[in-house]
């Protein structure tokens, strides 16, 4: 996949504004009763930034990533400071946060997600050093390793089977710009506005 593993800086995020969308299909019946289905399982993110930079040098800078992920051809991570942990905002990860299996005395590979009331979200691309684990409530410190590219869990030793394995973390949103275009308007020497770019999740 056309994937660079680079953060956009943070301070370039600033002011973004951002959500999670869903794609929903309603078909309405004869009898006015709705049928309601989605094709997606789990959410997408989409983020307007840049528009609140002032800098000439922060817009240099975004102009630069900009170019150097060649528009929309290349996805990176992005913090997304409304979500960007496996916890609350404003908690600090555990290691029992998540849950992400349950051992069956021969798997040893587990993918780190994250619940949203009754669907899940897989996170792809956790925050190097950041991840814990427990097994069965316990904290394990070794014997495990983190793919931090993919969010793959690999165990040395299988889980004994029915053992409920956690996970805390804080990670980031793949992302891409969703525009091959950067629009700015110098307002003096130092400072000028930019256009919103447009950021979308994808899938890895």
């Amino acid at each position: 996949m056309s994937f660079h593993e680079v953060s956009l800086p943070a301070r370039l995020a600033f002011g973004s504004t951002g959500g999670v969308e869903r794609r929903t299909e309603v078909v309405t019946l004869a009898s006015g009763h709705e049928r309601r289905l989605t094709p997606w399982a789990s959410g997408r993110r989409r983020y307007l930034i840049g528009a609140g930079l002032r800098s000439l040098d922060d817009m240099a800078a975004l102009t630069e990533f900009f170019e150097a992920r060649q528009g929309r051809l290349y996805g990176f991570r992005f913090r997304d400071f409304a979500d960007f942990k496996s916890c609350a905002p404003g908690g600090e990860p555990g290691p029992g946060d998540q849950a992400i299996g349950t051992g069956d005395g021969v798997r040893t590979q587990f993918l780190l997600a994250k619940a949203y009331g009754g669907t899940t979200r897989r996170i792809a691309k956790p925050v190097e050093g950041s991840v814990r684990l427990a097994v069965d409530g316990i904290e394990v410190s070794e014997g495990w390793s983190v793919d931090v590219t993919t969010g793959d869990v690999t165990f040395a030793t299988a889980p004994d089977e029915g053992a409920e394995i956690t996970a805390g973390f804080r990670f980031d949103t793949p992302v891409r710009f969703d525009a091959d275009r950067l629009e700015i308007t110098l307002e003096s020497f130092g400072s000028g506005r930019m256009v919103a770019m447009p950021l979308i999740e994808i899938r890895v």
